[in-house]
């Protein structure tokens, strides 16, 4: 094993060494100077006073770039033109300002960006879109503020970058609107932001690091011939990147006896093989090339790092998936399989820069609103998902992401974007998509009323509703509304990550074929509130709803569903509230009823008593009613004995809770479904 595991080592130095013609750690230089892009970042550092005095340790911190903000002050700090006339009986402030100038280069977005941070400085964050209105000057609205934005209350921005034979060489930036301000921001790189990239591999796996793009017939006409590797992807997305030189072969002993990967086993692998790996926020990302995910072949690849504190680190490739099958008939096989591994890696990776698949921008981190892309040729959507399939969509790619992508990734707020900051929102893996170009079934969400408004503490059901579109009959199964193990449900408040619902249950159906003639369509309930996350809906505001049914020749994805939760209607709501979003009254109202579940039982008395006409009630009156309606035995153990004890309905009390069904039927149905 020893012996295999070397000849892994070397050959996957080789693979590097010929798939990166290009020095690991250096970004890419054009042979002419003149040809420097104007875009790139820009940088000042200058220290000014304080708004108040400030003890400083000695020695005075040396100012580093992209810090840390440090705590915030209750006084808006002064805008400074300079350094002069500076109170040294204040304390020193070190302040660093990023300037990103996005004109010109590759897939220019026209916008300009900037970041204020220092010690003792809260941080602050600003873009603008900009248009060329002279020679090397560029102005615009700045249309996007972050943070501590006392620091930029201007309105406009004006960029004038001076230029040498030898490229850029500063940028000057007048600052109007509420005030003004001019500064001027010395050159620094032609990329906005810096990562770290290292590629392991699983032992027995060859890393697919670059892909020739004229080696399969279907590609766009203006495609350029190259030799695209992973790197210069992402130097195009603008990154300066460097590859660490970690060539690890990891044994195929980590994967367990199965040979097969779960989430924990790479997690664990990534911890043990990877460089660079703290429990810390860095722009810094591990791919490791595999065999075989553990939930079989059609898992082609996965950002599988939400494990701990620090999320989106952790990519992983499985080349033994379905992605090696190239379709039937493929005119180019080898080259279809090594573009397909080539762009799954990069997918994944645009997961970890934060990235949502293109059909679910809505549902991504909602730093501005953002327009679902589910036609987009980007590298974040997924090529059977497009009119046309795989073939339409390689048609039209060219191997990049979308302008909304690149916004992002170039002008958020670093801590958006940067490996290991802030949470991912979903776990995203490829799996493949068999996704027809002309649909058979389509999927709907729907609200049990016309408005899509939920009382506060009413717990949400919605109604999915599956047609079929097409001129034939469709065979599906009876329950497949009903089978949350066979649907993911996602769950995205606006303002907060997005969850997936994990139903309390998983069931084993003995599946049953059903007939669906053209036009008709099948419905069912789904009781979305609650599950082994918790309370996925409950505090007020505005919720996207997203299913996705997994059938066997294909999924089929819902339109997301805004619904809103009104805000509770006094102290007393928002007093029950504490005993009522609890795992016992999920449960509880999840199986309609306990009898050993006592806290939760007395909660929804309360709700009952105290709020008899809330649509929380008639919900709790049905989980009350159902095991008192039924005769039961209870199984008491005490030492060594084991008494079974019967007791009898109640029939009555369960029928006084239910005639709310009947005496509130309209409200029943409304919030029941």
């Amino acid at each position: 094993m020893a012996k295999d595991i070397r000849q892994n080592v070397r050959s996957l130095k080789e693979t590097i060494e010929s798939q990166e013609a290009e020095p690991l750690d250096l970004p890419i230089i054009p042979p002419l100077p003149l040809l420097l892009p104007n875009s790139g970042l820009y940088v000042y550092s200058a220290p000014f006073p304080s708004p108040v005095p400030v003890p400083i340790p000695q020695p005075v911190p040396i100012p580093i770039p992209n810090p840390d903000p440090g705590p915030q002050f209750d006084q808006d700090l002064p805008s400074s033109e300079d350094t002069e006339n500076l109170d040294t009986s204040s304390a020193i402030v070190f302040v660093n300002e990023d300037l990103r100038v996005d004109v010109d280069g590759h897939f220019p977005q026209m916008r300009a960006s900037g970041r204020i941070a220092g010690l003792l400085v809260a941080e602050a964050n600003w873009i603008a879109n900009v248009a060329k209105t002279g020679t090397n000057t560029y102005e615009g609205p700045i249309w996007y503020k972050e943070g501590n934005v006392a620091l930029i209350p201007y309105t406009k921005v004006k960029i004038q970058v001076s230029r040498t034979a030898f490229g850029p060489t500063s940028a000057t930036a007048t600052f109007t609107g509420a005030g003004s301000k001019v500064r001027v921001y010395k050159y620094k790189s032609r990329y906005f932001r810096q990562v770290n990239l290292e590629f392991d591999c699983a032992q027995g796996v060859t890393a697919t690091l670059s892909y020739v793009t004229n080696s399969h017939p279907n590609r766009p006409a203006g495609l350029p011939a190259e030799n695209l590797t992973i790197a210069n992807v992402f130097r195009r997305m603008g990154f300066e990147v460097s590859i660490s030189a970690g060539n690890n072969v990891i044994p195929i002993a980590a994967a367990g006896v199965d040979a097969k990967w779960s989430d924990s086993e790479m997690h664990d692998a990534m911890q043990v093989h990877w460089s660079k790996f703290i429990n810390a926020p860095q722009w810094a990302l591990w791919t490791l090339f595999a065999s075989l995910h553990e939930t079989g072949t059609s898992l082609g690849g996965i950002m599988f790092d939400d494990i701990g504190p620090n999320h989106r680190q952790g990519t992983s490739l499985f080349v033994d998936s379905f992605i090696k099958n190239a379709p039937p008939g493929d005119a180019a096989p080898a080259a279809w399989v090594q573009r397909m591994i080539f762009w799954t890696a990069c997918h994944e990776m645009g997961h970890a820069f934060n990235l949502a698949h293109s059909w679910q921008k809505a549902l991504g981190t909602p730093w501005i609103p953002l327009a679902n892309e589910p036609l987009a040729r980007s590298f974040m959507n997924y090529p059977y998902a497009v009119p046309g399939g795989q073939v339409g969509f390689f048609s039209d790619f060219m191997f990049r992401f979308s302008n909304q992508e690149l916004l992002f990734v170039r002008h958020a707020p670093f801590k958006f974007v940067q490996q290991g900051n802030a949470d991912w929102f979903d776990h995203h893996g490829f799996r493949e998509m068999r996704v027809s170009a002309e649909p058979k079934l389509k999927l709907d969400i729907e609200t049990p009323r016309a408005s899509s408004d939920f009382e506060f503490l009413e717990p949400v059901v919605v109604h999915l509703k599956l047609k079929n579109v097409s001129d034939q009959p469709q065979l599906v199964d009876d329950k497949i509304l009903t089978m949350t193990e066979r649907m993911t449900v996602v769950i995205k408040k606006q303002g907060k990550p997005a969850r997936q619902l994990l139903s309390y249950a998983q069931r084993c159906w003995q599946e049953k074929q059903i007939v669906l003639e053209p036009g008709r369509e099948i419905s069912d309930s789904l009781f979305l509130s609650v599950g082994r996350n918790g309370w996925d809906v409950a505090e007020p505001g505005n919720y996207y709803i997203q299913v996705t049914l997994h059938l066997e020749e294909e999924d089929i994805v819902s339109t997301p569903l805004l619904i809103r939760v009104r805000p509770a209607k006094g102290y007393e709501e928002e007093l029950i509230a504490q005993d009522f979003f609890t795992d016992a009254v999920g449960r509880v109202l999840t199986f309609d009823g306990s009898e050993v579940l006592d806290s939760a039982n007395e909660a929804l008395v309360k709700v009952v008593q105290e709020l008899p006409d809330s649509s929380a009630a008639i919900h709790a009156r049905v989980a009350l009613a159902a095991p008192k309606a039924v005769n039961s035995k209870h199984v008491e153990v005490d030492g060594d004995v084991i008494t079974i004890r019967e007791s009898p309905s109640q029939a009555g009390e369960a029928r006084k809770l239910l005639s709310v069904l009947t005496d509130k039927r309209k409200a029943a149905v409304a919030t029941l479904g």
